[in-house]
């Protein structure tokens, strides 16, 4: 669930007085553009809002309005946090920053606004101590009580997030005992406190304490309220009653569809697949296939967009200084050459012909070695990616769509700018292992995966890993040529003493006089290199379930 949807919220409000109180008797084209800008964000068209927003905030940075200026990053700001790109969020947000006056009251509400912007990035980029201190700084500008307390919320969330449970505790109810008046707040609080205090020790008897909050949530017709309760009773019932983790994991998909957040109804729809008996749980891969290509492909969409909006003005800015940098070369090189028709004789103007010649000379020279370079760095980088991808076409069967438009995709980034060196990128073995799995869906295999979180991997050795990265590619490639399975789920799951990778397909599944070929014999040599184990159960009437499991160091 997220943790800041009333802060959210309250920086909307603050923009909107924001625009109000900052129009001016006889508007500028800055002011009008900036009420376009509005006009976009009140109907939900972020794209085009966006685009207002960066309009606006050239003109006015050019006018010396910065305090309007800074309004206008914040609203980018938070659209693009809305769309998951936290990493602009981020960076407008900080752009904003070095518009605004700490000392300057009337520009308190926007610094209160822009750290509490740039705590929810940081949250979600998980950077925990960073988001902690954007926090606490926007509690410096604040001074409604209500604010105030769902920030020392959002601290405590962060906390607990960072698995310093007692933090979070007293953190909680530091919140608590500030509340005013407030049913949802309240509730809000002690659902949380409860649920950080199970997370603390799993023994504790938090039963009552959530269903109180889920009481006062369902009184209030709270709704975000309401899922956030049922996924707290969720967990708190996964293993030790998964009936009643099922009942309110069924209550949770019921209220993110009435509310309409894409993002938990992905988490719960993973958390009914992994609860749900096997046959009841294949109901809920569509859905979740479809929810999450729709809202990947929208937030992708969504951000190239933005990237391009900001690109385009940028390269604009960029032309224009350009230009008058020409200009001024170009007056200054007439002035000079007038002065030398003037002042000097024959000779000095036969020495300046021959100079210029020597020069243009040179300047031929230097652009045909850079032509060189270019050309070259075209054919290493463009030329020979391209051939790649023309030889996956050509000779690989069932190419992946979304793959290749990836690859394509990677191209033309690299060929935008093809002056500058190719930084390599790296991933964490996180985002290796997603990546590598998903490749190998397609229109007729969905493939889900369930809890591979960073945690799981921090204290794993990276020999470990790289045997691992090779076992679950064998078993992926011998389910594309062999298994006919429509549905892979790849499950993972750690203790203090042992890891365990769960797979599971609904193809044709192993016989039980199956013999291993070279592949899967390799499998199992790679697992005995770390001290693992592998189990094919090949009874099954259809499909086939492999565990892997080693020891957690």
């Amino acid at each position: 669930m997220k943790h800041f949807f009333y802060i959210y919220l309250l920086s909307l409000f603050i923009y909107s007085c924001g625009k109000k109180n900052n129009s001016h008797p006889k508007k500028t084209d800055a002011d009008q553009v900036l009420d376009q800008a509005y006009i976009f964000l009140d109907d939900k068209k972020n794209d085009s809002a966006f685009f207002y927003f960066n309009k606006a905030k050239s003109d006015l940075v050019k006018n010396n309005q910065t305090l309007l200026a800074a309004n206008c990053l914040l609203n980018m700001a938070i659209i693009a946090n809305d769309q998951a790109d936290y990493f602009s969020g981020q960076e407008l947000a900080l752009e904003a920053l070095t518009l605004l006056d700490i000392n300057d009251k009337n520009h308190f509400p926007y610094l209160q606004s822009t750290y509490n912007t740039l705590g929810i990035s940081s949250n979600n980029l998980k950077n925990y101590q960073e988001a902690i201190q954007f926090y606490k700084n926007s509690l410096k500008y604040a001074n409604d009580s209500t604010y105030k307390e769902v920030t020392e919320n959002n601290i405590a969330n962060v906390y607990r997030e960072k698995k310093d449970y007692k933090l979070a505790i007293r953190t909680y109810k530091k919140a608590l005992s500030q509340l005013s008046a407030n049913p949802k707040e309240y509730a809000r609080v002690i659902s949380n406190v409860a649920y950080a205090k199970w997370k603390e020790n799993p023994k504790h008897p938090i039963r009552n304490e959530l269903i109180k909050a889920l009481n006062i949530r369902i009184k209030e017709n709270d709704l975000r309220g309401q899922a956030s309760s049922y996924a707290h009773l969720t967990d708190f019932y996964e293993y030790t009653q998964p009936d009643s983790a099922l009942f309110y994991a069924n209550k949770r998909y019921q209220i993110t569809q009435l509310i309409n957040s894409p993002d938990d109804e992905i988490e719960v729809l993973k958390k009914l697949i992994s609860l749900a008996p096997e046959k009841n749980s294949k109901l809920y891969f569509e859905p979740l296939q479809q929810l999450s290509d729709s809202l990947q492909n929208a937030r992708n969409a969504a951000k190239n967009q933005f990237a391009l909006i900001r690109y385009e003005t940028e390269k604009h800015k960029a032309d224009n200084l350009m230009l008058q940098k020409q200009n001024t070369e170009r007056k200054y090189q007439i002035i000079i050459l007038l002065a030398a028709a003037i002042l000097t004789s024959i000779i000095g103007l036969l020495w300046y012909r021959k100079r210029k010649h020597a020069l243009k000379l040179e300047n031929e020279r230097n652009i045909k070695e850079n032509q060189l370079k270019t050309s070259k760095k075209v054919h290493d980088i463009v030329a020979n990616g391209l051939y790649r991808v023309m030889s996956e076409i050509e000779n690989k069967e069932g190419l992946n769509k979304e793959l290749l438009l990836d690859k394509i995709e990677e191209l033309y980034e690299k060929s935008r700018d093809i002056s500058y060196e190719e930084v390599a990128q790296t991933t964490n073995f996180q985002e290796r292992i997603t990546n590598l799995l998903t490749a190998f869906a397609s229109d007729k295999t969905k493939v889900i995966l369930i809890n591979n979180t960073e945690d799981i991997w921090l204290n794993i050795a990276e020999k470990i890993k790289l045997e691992l990265e090779q076992v679950l590619q064998e078993l992926m490639v011998n389910m594309k040529k062999h298994s006919q399975a429509t549905n892979v789920v790849i499950k993972f799951e750690q203790t203090d003493k042992e890891t365990s990778i769960y797979y599971v397909d609904n193809g044709i599944g192993l016989a039980k006089e199956a013999k291993f070929k070279n592949g899967l014999t390799n499998t199992g040599n790679r697992i005995k290199n770390i001290s693992g184990k592998i189990t094919f159960d090949t009874g099954l009437e259809q499909g086939l379930k492999i565990r892997i499991s080693f020891p957690t160091p």
